[in-house]
């Protein structure tokens, strides 16, 4: 039980069931060529979770003072797992992760997509000892990390099949990864800055350099409110553009992603407490979950209108 919370399981799960879900029933119902064998595809997943379990490692170890104070119950480096104990985790979940993508780059052909899976890790590296530290820097970093999972797919199972006569198919299906890829961006990136509001007790007595701390609580929270309706507005338009003729989508869509970030956009300029803070990351956090879930949806709706 300790070593899951060290590894944050439950965001890892997800990351998983992500990649799962888009090779399995998106990429699946599209009668297209796909690079990866099964077990490769699963060998994939499992690189990327390692190496992202192993950011989580190395974030908690250089954040022990830190999550002492925002967060007591959940500390395990320096209470039941060592710092040592902690360093050989990482560098065991991260050289494996590693060592799986070099194999899988070489699978498709592709050596050089090896240096993908080591600069990952070690952005996570530069994150958790100094990039947190900037501000705005270490936010839009991890957001785009988490982004990057999902386009990262097209690069090892699609892009090795371009030929001539797929091109344009291939290139429809990577606009719909990156437009994922871009709402993930945003309400991850969204879901730091809360986080940091809900931690700035913590950070400010780490010395550290986080925009609540810089301008104060209340307007961080204004600029969220601000931000939180560029994936609002994008989302209806895209909605309006592209999902209209797609009815249980549109539904779909309204009620589970839409609605939830209207009543986050609602919520971010009374808030408050830490504990609405907290309230509102984890909203974000099933908004994400529900947002990746449409490509589910998509694909039964196409196929249902097919």
């Amino acid at each position: 039980m300790k070593f899951l919370k060290l590894i944050r399981y439950q965001n890892l799960l997800l990351l998983a069931f992500m990649q799962l879900i888009f090779r399995y029933v998106f990429f699946q119902s599209q009668d297209i060529p796909l690079a990866l064998a099964d077990w490769q595809y699963g060998l994939f997943v499992l690189s990327t979770v390692l190496i992202a379990a192993g950011g989580y490692v190395i974030n908690n170890i250089f954040d022990q003072h830190t999550d002492t104070i925002n967060k007591p119950n959940t500390v395990v480096i320096g209470k039941s797992i060592s710092e040592t104990q902690g360093y050989n985790i990482y560098i065991a979940l991260t050289a494996t992760g590693v060592s799986i993508g070099f194999y899988l780059s070489n699978v498709i052909a592709k050596p050089g997509f090896a240096t993908i899976f080591i600069l990952i890790a070690a952005t996570l590296y530069l994150y958790a000892t100094s990039l947190k530290q900037m501000m705005l820097i270490g936010n839009i970093m991890v957001a785009l990390l988490l982004s990057f999972s999902v386009v990262i797919i097209g690069i090892f199972d699609l892009f090795p099949t371009i030929h001539e006569g797929n091109q344009q198919q291939m290139a429809n299906l990577f606009s719909i990864l990156l437009d994922y890829t871009i709402f993930a961006f945003m309400i991850n990136l969204l879901r730091e800055i809360v986080k940091d509001i809900e931690d700035v007790d913590g950070d400010y007595n780490m010395g550290m350099n986080t925009l609540p701390i810089a301008i104060g609580k209340s307007r961080t929270a204004k600029i969220v409110f601000v931000l939180s309706f560029i994936p609002l507005l994008l989302i209806l338009h895209y909605i309006y553009n592209y999902l209209f003729g797609l009815l249980f989508v549109t539904l779909y869509l309204l009620f589970f992603v839409v609605a939830p970030l209207l009543y986050f956009t609602i919520k971010i300029g009374a808030a408050t407490s830490k504990k609405e803070f907290h309230n509102l990351s984890l909203l974000l956090k099933w908004i994400l979950l529900f947002g990746i879930l449409s490509i589910v949806v998509i694909s039964i709706n196409m196929n249902y209108n097919a």
